[in-house]
């Protein structure tokens, strides 16, 4: 079903997305570090915020907290005077489950869902054909699917992609396809308004210079303005300095990925001050002494002020 924000929201979904993690403090969900984050962010070159996906440990959110997460988010982005879209993200390997969690978020205030691939069960294109098509046929809010096929074990082939592109609920796509040559296929055969965002870091610059609409990356939780600026740059026609943008943090995005990520960033993010606890939920832990070091001496070089606690 077709809402009145599907319009509104294409027209966001394009430039530097941060896909949020989720703070937690002695077991729970950190509401004081949440908040902080939060505003933040949403004074910086931030086009939209995703919550609970692959970096907000979105599988290891209870229902509750899932509801909890979304309203301060909302409720900091407002205070902030600034209207920002949210993206929920959701992952399942039942369509059925999934169908649930639609109508269970429903009145929730977001824009819009990030929905994966089913994982582990491998199904067919056809049949993510019609899982998709059911839960876009379902859901009061636009949908933006979720290609990652390293953590789902099934690849949405660009005709599957085209296919489900044309539906009016579905409005874009978070590249982790990391196959630059199905990536630059679909961006050339894309129906008109359908965005494409890369989720992978390290191929940030080049996703850019293919005409991808913009990304999603846990990297720019760090050197936030200089992710943001490389766009900014390229669409200004100056390749030489996004190029020079993009040196100066290409580095940042494998370190971030050294140990499972958000375990890095979020120790980065307790050194400067912005969250409490650089705390994960298990099976997730946190980095080693080895990348805790690599991590300290990068923050060192880099030169980040500590922020003030709110």
């Amino acid at each position: 079903m077709t809402t009145p924000s599907t319009d509104d929201l294409t027209s966001r979904l394009q430039g530097l997305w941060l896909p949020l993690i989720t703070p937690f403090r002695d077991g729970e969900l950190d509401e004081a570090s949440l908040r902080r984050l939060v505003r933040h962010y949403a004074a910086g070159p931030v086009d939209g915020f995703i919550l609970a996906a692959t970096s907000g440990e979105g599988m290891s959110l209870r229902a509750d907290e899932l509801e909890r997460l979304v309203t301060v988010t909302r409720s900091e982005l407002s205070a902030s005077g600034r209207h920002l879209p949210i993206l929920l993200g959701l992952s399942g390997a039942s369509t059925a489950k999934l169908l649930d969690a639609l109508d269970e978020t429903a009145a929730w205030p977001i824009d819009g869902y990030l929905i994966a691939s089913p994982y582990y069960i491998r199904p067919s294109q056809r049949g993510l054909v019609q899982h998709f098509t059911a839960l876009a046929d379902h859901a009061s809010w636009p949908l933006v699917l979720y290609n990652i096929p390293y953590r789902t074990a099934v690849n949405l082939d660009n005709e599957t992609l085209l296919q489900l592109a044309e539906h009016p609920n579905i409005i874009g796509l978070k590249d982790c396809g990391a196959d630059r040559a199905q990536s630059i296929d679909l961006l050339a055969r894309r129906p008109s308004g359908f965005r494409v965002l890369t989720g992978e870091d390290a191929q940030y610059f080049d996703a850019l210079t293919d005409g991808a609409d913009g990304a999603i990356l846990l990297s720019a939780h760090l050197q936030t303005e200089i992710f943001a600026s490389v766009r900014t740059l390229l669409k200004q026609g100056n390749r030489d300095a996004a190029q020079a943008a993009w040196d100066s943090i290409s580095e940042l995005t494998k370190l971030l990925f050294a140990e499972p990520s958000p375990a890095p960033v979020k120790y980065w993010l307790a050194q400067q001050g912005l969250i409490d606890s650089p705390e994960v939920r298990l099976p997730m832990v946190e980095v080693s002494a080895e990348l805790a070091g690599r991590l300290d001496a990068e923050i060192e070089r880099r030169t980040q002020p500590l922020l003030r606690r709110a």
